[in-house]
């Protein structure tokens, strides 16, 4: 019998891909290994007439959060009373409105009240992507050189509150 080398084909394709299945496409790392590094650009508009997030404000000096949501997201409607509690306490929080409908996003902050002190739509998802966001809700406390201290991704349950947003805010304002 006759070695046909395009027999060999399908097996070396296959080969590759669990090569590269193996070392990894990023997933989770490429997450953690923004924490420790300056907070990425902003690519969001205005979202109706609220104020707007720049990036300058990442970097202003004071620990804060920011917040990627959606109205659309029943995860983010079971976070927003501990949003709303943080915000009560003093903390700020920037909020990026991920690919939402406008009207839908300001009806949300309406009925549920709003506890950012700036927001952004993103409905391309750029900031979204520049970011690492998985889904949201996905938040990260910055530092007040705009370093990323925390990724977390899902909602801010009462627990996740005191086991590991309250530690993270400590720790990002030095006080751990």
């Amino acid at each position: 019998m006759k070695f046909n080398p395009v027999m060999a084909l399908p097996p070396a394709i296959f080969g590759g891909f669990l090569v590269f299945a193996f070392l990894g496409l990023g997933g989770e790392k490429g997450f953690e290994g923004r924490q420790g590094s300056v907070a990425p650009d902003l690519f969001v508009e205005p979202l109706a007439d609220l104020p707007q997030i720049d990036h300058a404000v990442l970097t202003s000096g004071s620990v804060k959060l920011v917040n990627f949501w959606a109205s659309w997201c029943a995860p983010c409607r079971a976070e927003h009373p501990n949003l709303e509690l943080l915000r009560q306490e003093g903390f700020p929080i920037y909020g990026i409105n991920y690919k939402d409908n406008p009207e839908n996003a300001v009806g949300f902050l309406n009925e549920l009240g709003n506890p950012y002190e700036a927001i952004g739509a993103d409905p391309s998802a750029r900031t979204a992507i520049e970011w690492g966001v998985a889904g949201v809700p996905e938040t990260y406390i910055l530092d007040g050189e705009g370093r990323i201290v925390l990724r977390f991704a899902g909602p801010i349950t009462q627990r996740t509150l005191e086991g590991v947003i309250r530690p993270a805010l400590a720790a990002a304002a030095g006080t751990e």
